[in-house]
């Protein structure tokens, strides 16, 4: 613990004080939110599963994941193109402007286009349409995520209004949850409260762009709209390629199982998530903008820092993920409320994989920052190729177990892939 505490200082001394002071609030701002999200998980997991039961605590998953799908396409890759320009224009108040223009009129016609695919797969697939008030109540999540500028606080550095309003969405959410869901009859209501609180997530965030940072909306220019359809398409594949094999992970497992099986798996992937996303979200949504400033200026500098805090994550990742996988049986049981050896094996395999991502996550991120959106782009294209196909095989073979055991396979395949492909870029000179 000691040689840690000792990294964390070297690290902070690489980095100008003011820099090193603004990431720190932003990292502070994020991990309340992130206590919250982690917190929150623990209470409210276990008692949605046991009061609506795995089978519809599943399908809720299920529909949980097919929106996701929508998220992505409204987001496309403006988490990152969008990000990084207002990080390096966040002084220029009319270019400022022109992109929250471009990017919030791209995002709400993604938003009706995804609107329109789903009524078409509700109507007409026989799988959806038999709950189909489940699909079209979970889908005003889409619609509270389309609006969130969540890429615009953290291009200007300005995270502590996502923590804030995040948090309030969270309460939120707890609140309804807890006031509310009762029984199984209940069910509908759990993606009703969802899409509402992430509604009032929407709308705050709106509220505070434009009063808080007095930005305007102009009708976009087209060069304006084809900039930013450019700039996020190769990261937009890279999500689509990313999410091939993870949020098609729960679709699958209820597409080729059933919904209690569903929820079972959906329980090991939320508790594995939370692991993985506390306190690694709120780092790497803090470094990404202020990194990229860096090596705007010193390229070798920016690539040195990476490479500590990247060692940071290792070593507190070899810290505490051992403690979770020892404790996954009771973590299960008590958020099940009972003893699953398959959940704890799904939760096992997911922890492993959570090891190959905390090792990984501020490399990959790094090809963002330097502009390798190409070789980004190519790693997750090439492992959704072999991961989506094992994903669906391995469900075959060994039910939701094997979409778990198919993560930790394919997590690990894209961090050698961008180890080695980090290793082979000279920063000193590129």
């Amino acid at each position: 613990m000691h040689a840690l505490i000792k990294l964390v200082q070297k690290t902070y001394r690489m980095v100008d004080p003011l820099e090193g002071a603004k990431v720190l609030h932003n990292v502070r701002s994020l991990s309340w939110l992130q206590l919250i999200t982690y917190v929150f998980p623990i209470i409210i997991l276990p008692y949605l599963f046991r009061v609506i039961g795995p089978e519809k605590f599943g399908l809720i998953c299920f529909a949980q994941a097919f929106v996701q799908y929508f998220m992505i396409l409204t987001d496309y890759g403006f988490s990152v193109s969008a990000t990084k320009e207002i990080s390096l224009c966040h002084e220029d108040k009319p270019k400022i402007c022109n992109v929250i223009s471009a990017v919030m009129t791209i995002k709400i016609i993604l938003a009706f286009l995804s609107l329109l695919v789903l009524c078409m797969v509700v109507y007409f697939v026989p799988r959806f349409k038999d709950d189909w008030m489940v699909y079209a109540l979970s889908f005003g999540a889409v619609i509270g995520n389309t609006l969130f500028p969540a890429w615009f606080f953290q291009g200007s550095e300005s995270m502590r209004y996502t923590a804030k309003i995040n948090i309030i969405g969270e309460f939120a959410y707890a609140f309804g949850i807890f006031l509310f869901i009762h029984g199984p009859n209940d069910y509908l209501l759990v993606p009703t409260i969802t899409s509402l609180s992430a509604l009032i997530i929407g709308i705050l965030g709106q509220y505070v762009l434009f009063t808080r940072f007095k930005v305007s909306l102009q009708p976009p220019h087209l060069n304006d709209l084809r900039r930013q359809l450019k700039a996020g398409w190769n990261v937009f594949i890279s999500v689509v390629a990313i999410n091939a094999y993870t949020a098609t992970r729960i679709f699958a497992v209820g597409l080729l199982t059933n919904n209690t099986l569903t929820g079972f798996y959906s329980i090991a992937e939320k508790i594995a998530n939370a692991v993985q996303t506390f306190p690694l979200f709120a780092f790497t949504q803090a470094i990404f903008p202020r990194l990229s400033k860096i090596f705007h200026k010193n390229k070798m500098r920016a690539f040195e820092i990476m490479q500590q805090v990247q060692l940071i994550t290792l070593i507190v990742s070899l810290i505490f993920l051992p403690l979770f996988f020892l404790l996954a049986p009771f973590i299960v049981k008590l958020v099940c409320g009972g003893t699953y050896p398959a959940a704890v094996l799904s939760l096992r395999f997911l922890l492993i994989a959570v090891f190959f991502i905390s090792s990984n996550a501020f490399r990959v991120q790094f090809l963002l920052v330097c502009g390798k959106t190409d070789a980004y782009s190519k790693i997750h294209i090439t492992m959704a190729a072999i991961g989506l196909p094992l994903i669906i095989i391995f469900i075959y073979s060994f039910s939701y177990v094997g979409a778990a055991m198919a993560t930790a396979i394919i997590e690990a395949g894209v961090f050698g892939m961008t180890y080695f492909t980090i290793k082979k870029i000279n920063f000193s000179s590129s």
